[in-house]
């Protein structure tokens, strides 16, 4: 149980690196900014926020909300 418990740990760690050297913001992060520190604001679907993420790399000033 623990191996299998550390290999999903390993690979979510490896797909959280990969996205972000890739710039693909992790979508698990933003849920949890979302209910700490805006918990009155509606949480985006995973569409809406990959969506989201991709108008903001490429407008200028970049898509940070804090």
């Amino acid at each position: 149980m623990r191996l299998k418990h550390a290999l999903r740990h390993g690979w979510r760690q490896a797909v959280r690196t990969a996205r972000s050297m890739i710039g693909v913001p992790d979508y698990d992060t933003y849920v949890a900014h979302m209910r700490r520190h805006h918990p009155d604001r509606a949480v985006m679907t995973y569409a809406e926020f990959f969506n989201d993420r991709l108008k903001a790399r490429y407008r200028p000033g970049g898509g940070r909300c804090c």
